[in-house]
């Protein structure tokens, strides 16, 4: 039996993102995450005792140079080396735009593929690992017309870094199909780029493995790369995990909690779960919903904040979790059996936030206070006319909702 781990997308010194980066304790582990799961990936390679590492694409981040990483990476690869593993390495778009990868002498067990495409036999094996890199950082075209053809009665593993048939939240970098690649011949195609991981065809194998480590709420879940096993001819994968802080969405049902003291019990309680799906040295940064009915509902969101570090507190207790936002989406008493001055309020309220006069006004406001935004950031709250009146919206919810719930709140 021949083993191969197949990675893509470790993007080397990635800052993650995420509202616990707050939490001090926490902030050097997330800062040095997708170095802890590049070492996971070699321990892995190393305890499996495989026959070669694949990476296909994106191994850096960007542009900035890196005398640390440069030299973590060198040292990562060096530990295969003295165990004999070969590297087959491609560059992708994020690669081809970072200065260290044509600046660090990798170690002689690396092969990296260039842009003009080309095969190697893994040594003492009929394996061969075709490959091709981007020339640049934008691969508009397809890049299959770079692959020779297969080797004859032999195991044959292309790597390609493409977005396939394209993906949201990917750039349309050496788009080409699945039935395109089946019809090239090769057994395994050792895929990159699109982070999410997907086995796209088993006869011939097309595995996109997914990010190794993500690195905010829309990165969630544990990550993993593909361990194949080769025997007679016939290739197995396996997902072997990588991430060490993962990022999830979880939600606690508070439904008929009548004191406070109860809401925070399952707040505990409900924090179990996760822990109980993680690995033992692995953290999470949750993504925390409190749903349910409850007869505290107006006190809880008069109160929000205070919860919001009630919850963060109860998640840190734990030591393997922290809180990137919490949301609550409590469902309100019947308010159609309240007749009180305040509730009447309320539907005043909602009816003028609905008026076009005053969304007019608020998304004027709301504007003023972006523009004094860097370019950058504000491009990120506010993309189009349509994402300022959604945010316009949103705000103006939670404003209406926040002062209703001090009324309410202060009256039961």
């Amino acid at each position: 039996m021949i083993k191969i781990l197949h990675t893509a997308d470790v993007h080397l010194d990635s800052p993650l993102t995420s509202l616990a980066l707050r939490d001090e304790a926490l902030r050097a582990n997330i800062q040095s995450a997708t170095r802890s799961a590049f070492v996971r990936i070699i321990d892995t390679a190393l305890a499996e005792g495989v026959r070669a590492l694949l990476i296909a694409g994106d191994l850096y981040d960007g542009a900035q140079r890196s005398a640390k990483t440069a030299a973590f990476l060198v040292g990562q690869l060096e530990r295969l080396r003295a165990a004999g593993i070969p590297v087959f390495y491609i560059k992708g778009n994020h690669d081809a735009e970072n200065p260290i990868t044509g600046e660090v002498a990798l170690p002689d067990n690396v092969h990296v593929f260039d842009g003009r495409g080309g095969k190697v036999q893994l040594e003492g094996t009929d394996i061969w690992i075709h490959g091709v890199s981007f020339n640049g950082k934008h691969a508009p075209d397809s890049l299959l017309g770079k692959f020779g053809g297969p080797v004859s009665g032999a195991i044959n593993i292309a790597m390609l870094h493409t977005s396939l048939a394209g993906a949201a939240g990917h750039d349309n970098y050496a788009p080409c199909s699945v039935s395109e690649l089946a019809a090239l011949g090769f057994d395994y195609w050792a895929l990159g780029h699109v982070h999410k991981r997907q086995v796209h065809s088993e006869v011939p194998w097309v595995v996109m493995p997914g990010i190794p480590q993500g690195r905010d709420i829309g990165e969630a879940g544990p990550t993993s790369a593909t361990l194949l096993t080769i025997e007679n001819g016939a290739i197995g994968i396996e997902e072997v995990p990588t991430s060490v802080i993962s990022f999830l969405g979880h939600s606690i049902d508070v439904s008929g909690a009548e004191a406070d003291d109860e809401i925070r019990q399952r707040i505990r309680s409900g924090l179990h779960g996760p822990i109980q799906d993680m690995r033992a040295d692995d953290a999470a940064i949750l993504r925390l919903k409190l749903s349910g009915r409850t007869t505290r509902h107006w006190q809880v969101l008069r109160d929000r904040d205070i919860w919001a570090e009630t919850v963060s507190q109860i998640a840190e207790e734990t030591g393997r979790l922290w809180i990137e936002k919490l949301i609550f989406a409590l469902e309100a008493p019947d308010a159609a059996a309240d007749t009180s001055a305040t509730q009447e309020l309320g539907r005043l309220m909602a009816q003028i936030a609905a008026e076009e006069g005053f969304a007019a006004q608020a998304q004027a406001e709301v504007d003023e206070v972006l523009s004094q935004l860097p370019p950058a950031r504000r491009a990120e709250l506010m993309s189009d006319a349509a994402a300022l009146s959604a945010l316009t919206k949103e705000l103006a919810g939670a404003g209406s909702e926040h002062l209703f719930a001090l009324m309410k709140g202060a009256s039961e």
